[in-house]
């Protein structure tokens, strides 16, 4: 599976990216691949916080969701980005990419004033 996103503002590691494709990653239900034509040489890693974060409910601002063009109630999805180092993967909860399910408009943001992790330990 691939799905065409189109950043509302450039993200952080992809300055130059106007279009990004998701690619699931095979035999990791959930897990994706971020790339750009724009930038071919990087690739992100990202999980559906729906499937893999039962526990991760954000808040996301009016404001938040009107830069991903107000997609209506259930019409978004939220993925978070996954780091690996030391043989740990952890994911950043702290600012998640909010993505319109309908239109692919997203945008990485930033949870003022929640609690939630940069680094949030995965189990093994």
């Amino acid at each position: 599976m691939s799905r065409a996103l189109v950043p509302v503002v450039p993200l952080p590691g992809f300055p130059t990216a106007t279009t990004l494709s998701l690619e699931a990653v095979e035999g990791a239900i959930g897990l994706y691949s971020l790339v750009s034509a724009q930038a071919p040489e990087l690739r992100f890693f990202v999980l559906d916080a729906a499937i893999h974060l039962a526990d991760y409910n954000p808040v996301f601002t009016n404001e938040q969701m009107a830069l991903v063009g107000d997609p209506a109630p259930g019409d978004n999805s939220v993925l978070v980005i996954v780091n690996t180092t030391d043989n740990h993967a952890t994911v950043n909860l702290f600012a998640p990419l909010l993505v319109n399910a309908g239109t692919g408009y997203c945008a990485q943001v930033i949870l003022e004033g929640q609690e939630w992790p940069l680094r949030h330990l995965l189990p093994h």
